[in-house]
């Protein structure tokens, strides 16, 4: 039962779980203890104990931690793959995107060769993901316009992933209008009730509106439990204020953002997946990073600091791309903290860093932050070097992006000005339709209030009809009642009959126990005991039957199952090392055939216990299964113990046990087969 746990739960889990309730306990001692000597011994203790459970949960995790890029390899086909690579958020974890680019260029060529469109497809379709994790915005784009064009009659659901592939990438590359005309399209499908602006109006320099907008849309729809959601509308929030300069306020929503990341992160009850982890990780050092981020701005280097270096820690570890825009800038904001508090070598090296992707404004940071430090070197040729490509790079693009900006606004307008009209006339339509439906119903009435009269009418003559009925229904009623009244003692008379009876049985079985202790011989004593077992079988079924709400059927699985825990009691020896399963579900029998059943799982199970398994540390298994077939029904017994002798059709004239069971299974209009196995036996018949 335990091994069954192990494998259902990720061990990453166990052993965060681990992490946090050693954490508590070594707390709690350190409050308990009053003397340093005492606390000192302790913490040695809980110490070991750690280093012991670490050592053990990361060997298992070291074993069991597969490679998200060599799975992706070893699936049979384009369409596993796809699947596989969607569902896969951490697949940057071991391989770089550049392995996974270059891999699926080689699947393509294959496909191509192969002349498999659908497959041509789905790898194209994962290029545009990684080209985009990449940072790679414009190639995507490209791609995923090229495949939504060619290809109508894809599924929805790809159709999302490229809408959205497609919305992420104009939004990195700031086309606005063309992000836009991706949610009509989105909407126009039904992957979207409504069109939203908020995240366009923030990246136009809009933040307060984008506030408003994002407050109205969400605000709604946010559930008090969903703790990730929580977190990603307070970060939100906090986002917009930042952006408002108003970071007081914002560091106060970001701190609200860290407790719901928190409390979904170290939630005991809900066991997460890897990539569930991954995602709320990765959210927790974006928060981190944006709280550092405020205190940048207030001038609080060193908090700055410390809440910027613990979130590009997390971020490095976490992100599930080559390019991070999180990443990115929290890097900059770093190293232009730990310039203004004298860190000069570290901001050195955070600058240094080697950036695949870094647009426009990041780049005029980087080299603005480069020259302060050159400045503060006094270095003076290099800062004046940098300062130098920031002017040319500076008034290389503002011309172009206030321009840029001033079309997208219009475009943006527009595209609101057309949600809000095809809202408008929406409304119109359905006031309309309803208007018309109204209209109808008006004449419906009409037609209800004639009909009503007739049906009063009607109506009077059945009342009497009704109040003739009335006396007959009493009657019908009370020798309704007197019946269940009936059925409910004979159930009671039925029931207690069979706890008499199972209870003389026990009484039997108890005076069979006394004769046990009377008697030397051993072969008489192997025979009370075995005549013991047989009544407890049968006093077994009678318990079942008056614990059943139905008394005239037995339910097998559960009457088995308490069958053979009978047994293993008095046959101690190997109790715990036989695996005994038990396939009986659903399966129900009278108690002419439950009583011929028990007594021949008796024998069979005794035999395995005190001949198939004799030795006290054997350990071996035992399968149990009835099922039912057309009008009978079929039964097989198997252990894997060391067999029959091989003079065991001479002793089956002798033998007691196969003697019983073969009477028994002839009650059951049936023969026994046995079987011997390589290794085992296998008992088996067909009953009616």
């Amino acid at each position: 039962m335990f091994g069954f746990i192990m494998k259902s739960i990720d061990h990453r889990q166990i052993f965060r779980l681990i992490l946090r309730s050693f954490k508590r306990l070594f707390l709690l001692e350190l409050s308990k203890s009053n003397q340093l000597k005492l606390f000192t011994k302790k913490s040695i203790f809980y110490c070991l104990f750690f280093f012991i459970i670490t050592a053990t949960f990361a060997q298992s995790i070291v074993d069991e931690d597969a490679n998200p890029y060599k799975l992706f390899q070893s699936s049979p086909n384009a369409n596993e793959r796809l699947q596989f690579f969607l569902k896969t958020e951490n697949r940057y974890s071991q391989s770089s995107p550049f392995e996974w680019k270059k891999t699926l260029e080689d699947y393509l060529k294959q496909a191509e060769i192969a002349k498999d469109s659908t497959a041509i497809f789905q790898y194209k379709l994962m290029q545009s993901q990684v080209l985009y994790d990449l940072g790679e915005f414009s190639k995507s784009v490209a791609l995923s316009n090229n495949l939504y064009q060619k290809n109508k009659d894809i599924p929805l659901e790809q159709k999302k992933i490229l809408l959205e592939l497609l919305d992420n990438s104009y939004e990195n590359l700031k086309l606005y209008r063309k992000q836009t005309e991706v949610r009509k399209e989105k909407k126009e499908l039904g992957l979207t009730d409504n069109i939203t602006f908020y995240d366009i109006y923030s990246n136009l320099g809009i933040p307060d509106k984008a506030m408003e907008e994002y407050i109205q849309e969400v605000s709604k729809t946010l559930d008090p439990k969903d703790f990730y959601g929580n977190a990603v509308y307070n970060n939100n929030i906090g986002v917009y204020l930042w952006l408002d300069k108003n970071p007081p306020t914002a560091i106060t929503k970001f701190k609200s953002a860290e407790s719901f990341i928190n409390l979904y992160l170290n939630s005991v009850v809900d066991i997460k997946t890897e990539n569930e982890l991954t995602k709320g990780n990765l959210l927790k050092g974006i928060i981190i990073g944006n709280i550092g981020k405020c205190y940048a701005d207030l001038k609080k280097f060193d908090d700055a600091v410390f809440y910027l270096k613990k979130s590009l820690q997390i971020i490095d570890e976490y992100r599930m791309g080559a390019n991070s825009s999180d990443l990115i800038e929290n890097t900059l904001y770093l190293a232009e903290c730990q310039l203004q508090v004298n860190e000069l070598e570290s901001a050195k090296k955070l600058l240094e860093r080697d950036f695949k992707f870094l647009d426009a404004e990041n780049q005029l940071k980087r080299n603005k932050l480069f020259a302060a430090y050159y400045d503060k070197m006094a270095d003076f040729a290099n800062a004046s070097f940098y300062y130098k490509k920031n002017i040319r790079l500076r008034d290389s693009i503002a011309l172009n992006e206030r321009e840029i900006i001033g079309q997208q606004l219009e475009a943006l307008v527009q595209s609101e000005l057309e949600n809000s009209k095809a809202l408008y006339l929406e409304s119109k339509e359905n006031l309309e339709r309803k208007s018309d439906e109204l209209a109808a119903m008006d004449s419906k009435i009409s037609t209800v209030y004639i009909s009503l009269i007739f049906t009063l009418l009607g109506f009077s003559g059945l009342v009497y009809a009704y109040l003739r009925s009335i006396k007959v229904q009493r009657i019908i009623v009370k020798q309704k009642h007197i019946i269940e009244a009936s059925l409910v003692e004979k159930d009671s008379l039925l029931k207690e009959i069979h706890h008499r009876v199972k209870n003389n049985l026990q009484m039997v079985s108890s005076l069979l126990s006394l004769q046990t202790k009377n008697t030397r011989s051993k072969a008489a004593i192997e025979a009370l005991e075995e005549g013991k077992s047989r009544v407890k079988a049968m006093a077994l079924i009678h318990q079942k039957l008056y614990q059943n709400d139905d008394l005239s059927v037995i339910e097998m699985q559960g009457y088995i199952e308490s069958l053979v825990n009978s047994i293993q009691s008095v046959y101690k020896k190997g109790g715990h090392k036989i695996n005994i399963t038990i396939d009986a579900e659903g399966v129900e029998l009278d108690i002419d055939r439950a009583i011929p059943f028990g007594l021949i799982l008796n024998e069979l199970v005794s035999n395995s216990f005190k001949y198939g398994f004799p030795n006290a540390d054997d350990e071996g298994k035992i399968y149990i299964h009835i099922r039912k077939i057309d009008k009978g029904g079929f039964f097989e017994y198997t252990d894997d113990g060391i067999g029959l002798p091989d003079d065991m059709e001479e002793r089956t004239g002798s033998s007691m046990g196969i003697r019983l069971m073969n009477r028994l299974v002839n009650q059951l209009q049936s023969t026994l087969n046995i079987d011997k196995l390589d290794k085992g036996v296998r008992f088996w018949f067909n009953f009616k």
